[in-house]
């Protein structure tokens, strides 16, 4: 396979766009979600297979870069705002619990196996956010509306959001050591820059947008000035540039409104950056290390999973409890909350990539491994445990709507 690694740049671009395009359909036909087939050609094409993509090479970086930007972006960018204000109060309680627990957990796990404190949190921040794969499962049975459905998306943006947070704050401690006036400062700038991103740059962009959107290259431009400016502030301030990005899709969103615009952007990055995102990922896959830690470190895979669904059972168990939720409901909160994609390996990837100046990671490579592990089990199982418990669900009786959220 050595002539693979010399192939002309056109011809290992094409190769890498057939793969790109095979594999997530193959992974949709054995049920699972398409950014696995994506790492998986990631792992095919890195140096730790046929080596035909140099994963250090200008192109590629840029790209990946570019990729996880507009994942986090549009992260924020689908959050439904009305939805978010009708059942704000529920969402937020119940976003709280189904961070809370499994971040509890995972700190447990993470600090008993020797990890320090740092690395714990960041450990408990990778595990508490979740992306909801399953939302196409909940539309194909008719139950956006339901209120356990409009309560756990409405918390997917706070857990999200925490978990960057805690990402926020772990990275310059890991990086210059823990400093109270360093954490404060960090803090500080916080409150500034989330309600500046929310709030100017939403304002600077409906302004923009009211006299140059007229075009979809002057809209796509907007929107991809808005992506650099908010990544590039959160750099500046000792921040990671995902937080930017995130609070730049919701700022967007608040911009547009249900004018969504021209989605040329969109179907770029999901054809073309954000999968490059997931390939880079599937590089940082050495089969050998990945089998060594299933062998040697049987213990930290089997608490992260652990972890990771006792805690979001144990939170959608309380929060549904707590608003008098039935045991589907509940069921549909906790499948909806297990699966780990977006923000799990947007955190994972930062933390893995950042040395101390000893050369020290944030995270190591066992736990990265674990992580690849965490969201294939997570994802399949989350998808299973929504569609059964979305029949489940299928009112035969009136149920409550978003309608009738109170709050």
């Amino acid at each position: 396979m050595e002539f693979l690694t010399h192939l002309p740049s056109l011809t290992a671009f094409a190769f890498t766009l057939m793969l790109t395009l095979l594999l997530p359909r193959f992974m949709e036909r054995l049920r699972l979600p398409g950014p696995v087939g994506y790492i998986l050609a990631g792992i095919i094409l890195g140096p730790h297979a046929l080596g035909v993509l140099n994963p250090d090479g200008k192109v590629v970086t840029f790209f990946a870069d570019l990729g996880k930007l507009l994942l986090m972006f549009f992260a924020g960018f689908e959050v439904d705002i009305a939805q978010f204000n009708r059942a704000r109060r529920k969402a937020a309680t119940f976003g709280l619990l189904t961070f809370a627990f499994p971040f509890a957990l995972a700190v447990a796990v993470a600090a008993s196996l020797g990890y320090p404190p740092n690395a714990c949190a960041v450990i408990g921040a990778i595990l508490a956010s979740h992306t909801l794969l399953g939302l196409a499962v909940v539309k194909k049975f008719d139950l956006m509306g339901r209120e356990a459905v409009v309560v756990t998306i409405g918390a997917t943006v706070l857990t999200d959001m925490v978990a960057i947070l805690v990402l926020a704050i772990c990275l310059p401690i890991h990086l210059h050591g823990f400093q109270p006036k360093a954490v404060l400062a960090v803090l500080g700038w916080l409150v500034l820059y989330v309600p500046g991103i929310l709030f100017g740059l939403s304002w600077l962009a409906r302004h923009a947008l009211t006299r140059l959107g007229t075009t979809k290259a002057a809209r796509t431009l907007i929107m991809l000035t808005a992506i650099a400016i908010a990544a590039q502030v959160a750099e500046w301030i000792g921040m990671e540039g995902i937080i930017g990005a995130f609070l730049a899709g919701v700022a967007l969103k608040r911009a547009l409104g249900e004018d969504t615009g021209d989605d040329s952007l969109e179907v770029m990055s999901h054809a073309l950056f954000i999968p490059i995102f997931f390939i880079a990922a599937g590089f940082l896959v050495d089969f050998t290390l990945f089998f060594t830690t299933l062998r040697d470190q049987p213990a930290l895979v089997i608490g992260v999973l652990v972890a990771l669904f006792a805690g979001k059972w144990l939170a959608a168990q309380a929060g549904g409890r707590l608003f008098g939720y039935g045991p589907a409901d509940r069921g549909l909160m906790f499948g909806l909350t297990v699966p780990q994609v977006a923000a799990t390996l947007a955190v994972a990837l930062v933390a893995y990539g950042t040395r101390d100046p000893a050369g020290r990671r944030l995270i190591d490579e066992p736990m990265l491994n674990a992580t690849v592990v965490l969201v294939i089990v997570s994802s399949i199982l989350g998808l299973v445990i929504t569609e059964r418990m979305a029949r489940k669900s299928r009112p035969s009786a009136p149920e409550p709507t978003a309608a009738a959220v109170a709050d």
